[in-house]
């Protein structure tokens, strides 16, 4: 079947992690990129800094392997890219590229949409689900691979909830993130994180941000990765005593997350934050949002 000469791909922002859930657990954020694909004589990109104009594009390159996974022959495109998302981590930047891509791949080739096909691709591009999984999704998810699929599990987030997206005006690498990460944890440390895990996923489900609090206090990553943020601390205290349920890094930084008790709650919470006499961070970027119900969404 031949495919469309244009497919337009809306990607929603994530945070991985979500605090206790490293590696597994992810939500969706209404803060969407947009990447417009169209069938060209060679390749261009636009709407992104120079430096990711070339053929090692993150989306472009998603493209292909996602053609080349499907055995079908890709062809060039004009990509045009739209994004409001911090370039500084922690707010799925790249799984929107490798989302858009795959997606792209399938839409333009006839295939149609093939959620599952889709996640299993952008798990092998993106080494874990944990940010293409509710990109894909929406919502809040839940995942692991077998090595072969990646198996999602995804929840509803209760209406109550709100976050402040808090990225400070640098950025922290994955490899230095995981590379400052205990080689090995004790059995005490693996008990504590399944248990509020799952905690935290009923108080997300739920809306009750008294359960948050208690269950969203990670043992496992946090604690070691927090010194790679210089601002962690301050940005911290400062949240939580403004009103946050919850203070987390959202995937491994610089971003930052507040949980909040509605949008007046994380209000609230985004002004205490820009408001800071004590360390205040010339080009701190605050935003607050609401979780996304829908993930990868198109048109052709």
């Amino acid at each position: 079947m031949s495919g469309a000469r244009k497919a337009v791909v809306s990607v929603p922002a994530t945070s991985a992690n979500v605090g206790v859930g490293y590696d597994c657990l992810g939500i969706a954020l209404d803060l969407r990129a947009t990447f417009t694909f169209e069938e060209s004589d060679g390749l261009v990109i636009d709407g992104c800094l120079e430096k990711f104009r070339g053929e090692d594009n993150l989306a472009w390159t998603s493209y292909l392997e996602a053609c080349r996974r499907m055995y079908r022959e890709p062809r060039p495109m004009h990509l045009t890219i739209d994004s409001p998302i911090p370039l500084s981590g922690g707010l799925g930047s790249s799984s929107t590229c490798v989302v858009a891509g795959v997606v792209a791949a399938q839409l333009l080739n006839g295939d149609g949409f093939d959620p599952q096909a889709a996640l299993n691709v952008a798990t092998f591009l993106e080494g874990h689900p944990d940010n293409v999984a509710p990109a894909i999704m929406g919502g809040l998810v839940s995942s692991f691979s077998d090595g072969r699929d990646t198996r999602s599990l995804r929840f509803d987030v209760a209406d109550g909830i709100s976050f402040v997206a808090i990225a400070p005006p640098y950025e922290v690498r994955t490899a230095d993130a995981r590379k400052v990460m205990p080689e090995s944890v004790s059995t005490e440390t693996c008990v504590w994180q399944v248990g509020h895990a799952v905690a935290t996923v009923q108080a997300l489900q739920s809306g009750d941000c008294d359960l948050l609090a208690a269950a969203c206090q990670d043992r496992l990553h946090e604690p070691f990765r927090a010194r790679l943020i210089p601002d962690y601390e301050p940005l911290r205290r400062t949240a939580l005593a403004a009103g946050a349920a919850a203070f987390l890094i959202s995937g491994s930084g610089s971003t930052m997350l507040a949980v909040c008790d509605g949008d007046e709650g994380a209000r609230r919470v985004a002004n205490a934050v820009n408001n800071m006499v004590e360390n205040h961070i010339d080009g701190l970027w605050v935003r607050v949002l609401g979780c996304s119900p829908k993930g990868v969404t198109f048109e052709v």
